[in-house]
């Protein structure tokens, strides 16, 4: 009786460190996350400052303004990046690829796509590592369409691109880039599906059929938050680079380019510019952090929407390293087929939202510089 008196006691005195722990973890976090905003609302006034006060530069010539953009969109975005990937590390934790393949496996295709597009969202794969996921949920038995649904939207719609594309364009732009390209994504995924192409598969994949995978281990909030941490380290210390590469590209179309040379080959007017940057964008490889200071950019020198989320689009969700790995696992022609069906979802996309107005798009606030 004492024994089991005794193990009680040490169970419960270990969840009270436990408690005690987490509330340790969520008070630094909370505090963590002041600081942040406090940071993130004076860098503006500290990128002027820089360029003007401390480097002396003057005011209205090209080198100030890509000075500017590159002092202020950089600690924004990789501000925007530490705060949004750790989020997703949180997300992540409750949906391991293991568990994402369960959830698929057994749906009916219509559930599953739906499903699968919506999966893509908080799962943050890259089009080369959503691969082989992919895998295995062709392995499980999940429909092929099902199974390049999320193989489509789980680059394509970014959570990383989603919440840059809020932070720098507002909540309007953020929408049109995910409800365009889940429909890109479903829409895709079925079509290939009513095609009935498993047979373009590669005969190894169907016979490596994966069973059960064993039960899960449940993660607590220090758990949780501890491995959040970890995947910030290992995207961000992936990602970062791009990142700042991308944000000196946008720098200098800031500075350097005519107001209204982009306009005139990325505009409205230009009917050939959508076919022309997707032809671009595909054989590029570029993950989505990197390529919103190029959109934010291009937009505000006069680009069309459209033409832009078009090559956002094809560089971050149809790329030749993703094409190499796919030909592992899938025959040429249903390859083809992928790239095909994508491809004109983009096109579609572009010319749709080159009817709209940038303007009223982009929110109140969220102006170009």
């Amino acid at each position: 009786m004492a024994v089991a008196e005794q193990g009680v006691s040490e169970i419960e005195q270990a969840a009270a460190v436990r408690n005690n722990l987490t509330g340790r973890y969520l008070a630094v976090l909370g505090v963590a996350l002041a600081a942040w905003w406090l940071i993130y609302g004076q860098l503006a006034p500290m990128a002027r400052w820089a360029t003007y006060a401390l480097l002396g530069l003057d005011q209205g010539t090209h080198l100030a303004g890509a000075v500017e953009f590159f002092l202020f969109d950089t600690p924004k975005v990789l501000m925007l990046l530490l705060l949004v990937v750790f989020g997703v590390g949180i997300v992540r934790s409750f949906f391991t690829p293991e568990r994402t393949r369960r959830i698929l496996a057994g749906k009916r295709e219509s559930v599953g796509t739906v499903l699968a597009g919506l999966l893509g969202i908080v799962t943050p794969f890259c089009s080369c590592s959503a691969v082989p996921l992919f895998l295995g949920f062709v392995t499980a038995g999940v429909p092929l369409g099902v199974s390049l649904t999320f193989l489509i939207s789980a680059p394509m719609v970014n959570e990383v691109a989603l919440v840059l594309l809020y932070g720098m364009l507002g909540w309007k732009v953020a929408v049109i880039y995910m409800t365009t390209g889940l429909a890109i994504a479903m829409v895709s995924g079925w079509t290939i599906g009513r095609l009935h192409m498993e047979k373009h598969v590669e005969e190894w994949v169907y016979e490596a059929r994966m069973g059960d995978g064993g039960p899960e281990r449940r993660l607590d909030w220090v758990a949780r938050i501890r491995y959040a941490l970890g995947v910030v380290r290992e995207i961000v210390g992936k990602v970062w680079f791009y990142v700042v590469l991308g944000i000196a590209v946008g720098a200098g179309i800031h500075g350097y380019v005519p107001e209204n040379f982009l306009a005139g080959i990325m505009g409205k007017s230009a009917w050939w510019s959508v076919p022309l940057v997707v032809l671009i964008g595909v054989p590029m490889y570029s993950n989505a952090a990197g390529m919103i200071p190029v959109v934010e950019a291009l937009l505000a020198k006069g680009a069309a929407l459209g033409t832009v989320l078009a090559f956002m689009m094809a560089v971050i969700s149809i790329s030749t390293p993703e094409a190499i790995i796919l030909r592992q696992v899938l025959k040429p022609r249903l390859i083809a087929v992928f790239i095909g069906v994508v491809t004109a979802g983009i096109l579609i996309v572009g010319y749709l939202f080159n009817l709209l107005p940038l303007h009223d798009i982009v929110t109140a606030g969220h102006s170009f510089p």
